[in-house]
């Protein structure tokens, strides 16, 4: 188990890990019967615990990524990903069932289309482990899917000490649960985007989508994409721009942009130094493909 250092109190990232296989150079969705080529295929681990994970490490902190693997090919390949960037993989448990999630990604634009394969339980039989890590201080759960399955997840995390930030991430099943707010209690941070906080707040325009959820979470970073992004805390009303890069694949973008801002916020920074931390790795992440900055 790696050591973690005093100054720099590591973060816990719980979520399924994926093995992504991106399609780019597209201009058209393939439909039933017709098929469509693109100019360059990449195979890489994603998922938001990876991809926040390498982002934090890339700043950095010490980080650790709490999931299940398998002991397929893929899963070997994607563990490998991991331990490159020096990520602690020490809380990853390996189960015949785990996978990696298989995900198609066509990528149009800034426009992305996903096809995904689940695969086994959320839970790790690491996750007691992880949380008593000496020297972690903070917890971000990548997907409100996981915390479905863990519904005790936030509070076990707070009676550890911890701190909790929460992307929502898309799933048609579970995004306009009605009780996602309520099960989400406890949670520091709220990092949801535009589309996520549309539907489960019901409001159509973002100033309204972070007011709605300011009642409820400490702070609220709204990504808005090419908009850039908008704060709230008990003090602040914060929205800033995004950066003007070359944009080669979305992917990923918002789990780097939660690495940014989580890793301001720990170091005590500013609202506002936060929120450009944030959009500065997402706009790293934006500039290759697969989301995470290569090694």
């Amino acid at each position: 188990m790696n050591s973690v250092d005093d100054d720099m109190q590591a973060v816990l990232c719980v979520g399924r890990l994926y093995c992504d296989l991106i399609f780019t150079g597209i201009d058209r969705l393939p439909v039933l019967g017709r098929e469509v080529f693109a100019d360059n295929l990449t195979i890489a681990a994603g998922g938001g615990a990876f991809i926040s994970a390498a982002h934090l490490r890339d700043l950095g902190r010490s980080t650790a990524i709490v999931s299940r693997l398998g002991n397929d090919t893929l899963s070997k390949a994607v563990e490998q990903e991991i331990v490159v960037r020096d990520i602690e993989t020490g809380f990853i448990e390996r189960a015949h069932d785990a996978g990696p999630q298989i995900t198609v990604a066509s990528v149009i634009g800034s426009e992305r289309a996903f096809l995904t394969r689940r695969a086994g339980k959320a839970e790790p039989a690491t996750l007691d482990a992880a949380l008593a890590w000496p020297g972690a201080a903070h917890l971000h759960i990548a997907e409100y899917a996981t915390l479905a399955e863990i519904p005790d997840l936030v509070a076990r995390a707070k009676h550890a000490g911890l701190t909790v930030s929460l992307d929502p991430s898309w799933d048609d099943d579970l995004i306009r649960d009605t009780a996602l707010i309520e099960k989400c209690k406890g949670v520091d941070i709220f990092l949801p985007n535009l589309e996520e906080a549309r539907e489960i707040t019901g409001e159509t325009q973002a100033e309204a989508m972070r007011e709605h959820l300011a009642r409820y979470f400490p702070i609220v970073a709204l990504k808005a994409g090419a908009s850039g992004a908008l704060v709230a805390t008990d003090q602040a009303r914060l929205a800033m721009p995004a950066e003007d890069v070359r944009v080669v694949d979305t992917t990923g973008a918002g789990d780097a942009f939660n690495a940014g801002f989580i890793d301001g916020w720990m170091r005590g920074a500013a609202i506002e130094d936060c929120l450009v931390a944030a959009i500065r790795s997402g706009s790293r992440a934006v500039q290759v493909t697969g989301g995470a900055v290569p090694r």
